[in-house]
């Protein structure tokens, strides 16, 4: 009894010593992030230098909201590799994080934020994250602060010369967010349309994930905006609805997006097809995530009129 005892005791320790990391991806896969943490701690206890560790104990702080943890980290790792484009792209976004958390302290961020970001794009000339965040980050800062649709634009129109999914989206969201209907329209539905390509080519392939092929856009956001799309012009309903579904399930606090947004436009879609007991199930599940939404409060009273 006591060597069995004994053996439970021990069994963590011993599987620690026998996982590798690529164990780790099994606890962030099943949202398991404190495991993740524990696992990646000990580890590091005999490979402190190890790179591949640091960088997934950063995302296992922040996928739990643990910026400052985070920010060590990804500090850490540009320490080890200054010339690593990624490093310093999620360095940027744990502070950009910090800043929308924290409104009082956000001005003290945003220097960091962008030359974070556009250091990340002076080593990778590729990279499409850093592209988006900066969109996103010009075109929401004030401009006293430096926001600027120009810019916004600016980096918008490299995305489309990098990936013409992630052009057209991030041309739709300047002009919605600038309040022009009309153009915001035009991309976004060029957006389906080459998703529609992209699936195609995946389908011809034989390759399961789809826009598989390109591997960046397999970024969980973009289920998200392909999905919203789907759901403010009622086109492509199906593919809007599985996109929607992928972004939930594979969700995490990285994703910006909060799950209710999600739901909301599963919503909107049931709402196209009629389906009023599917679109209540859905604008409820919103509404119990974020209930003070006016949007979602406002869907729901179109849904009881149906």
């Amino acid at each position: 009894m006591m060597k069995k005892f004994l053996y439970l005791l021990l069994f963590p320790a011993a599987m620690f010593g026998q996982m590798s990391l690529s164990g780790v991806e099994v606890f962030l896969q099943k949202k398991q992030y404190e495991k993740a943490e524990r696992f990646i701690k000990h580890y590091l206890e005999k490979h402190p230098n190890s790179q591949e560790a640091i960088e997934l104990l950063g995302d296992a702080y922040g996928y739990q909201k643990k910026w400052d943890e985070a920010l060590v980290e990804y500090k850490t790792l540009i320490g080890l590799d200054v010339n690593n484009a990624n490093y310093h792209y999620k360095y940027g976004g744990v502070l950009g994080m910090k800043a929308l958390e924290n409104k009082f302290k956000a001005l003290s961020y945003i220097g960091d934020v962008k030359s974070s970001f556009l250091k990340a794009i002076e080593l990778d000339p590729k990279h499409i994250e850093a592209r988006w965040a900066l969109v996103e980050l010009y075109m929401q800062l004030p401009g006293i602060f430096g926001g600027s649709q120009t810019k916004s634009l600016k980096y918008a129109n490299e995305l489309l010369n990098l990936s013409k999914l992630d052009g057209y989206l991030a041309l739709g969201y300047v002009y919605e967010y600038d309040d022009q209907p009309d153009l915001a329209e035009k991309y976004y539905k060029l957006a389906i349309e080459e998703s529609d390509a992209l699936h195609s080519i995946s389908a011809r392939k034989q390759i399961p994930e789809m826009y598989s092929e390109q591997s960046y856009l397999n970024r969980n956001a973009l289920y998200y905006q392909i999905g919203k799309v789907a759901a403010e012009y009622n086109i492509d309903l199906d593919k809007g609805e599985a996109c929607l579904h992928t972004y939930i399930r594979n969700y995490s606090s990285k994703d910006g997006v909060p799950r209710a947004w999600a739901n909301y436009r599963l919503a909107q879609i049931q709402t196209h097809k009629q389906n009023k007991k599917e679109a209540l199930k859905y604008i409820d599940l919103a509404l119990d995530e974020l209930p003070q939404i006016k949007p979602f409060i406002a869907e729901k009273e179109k849904i009881l009129d149906l």
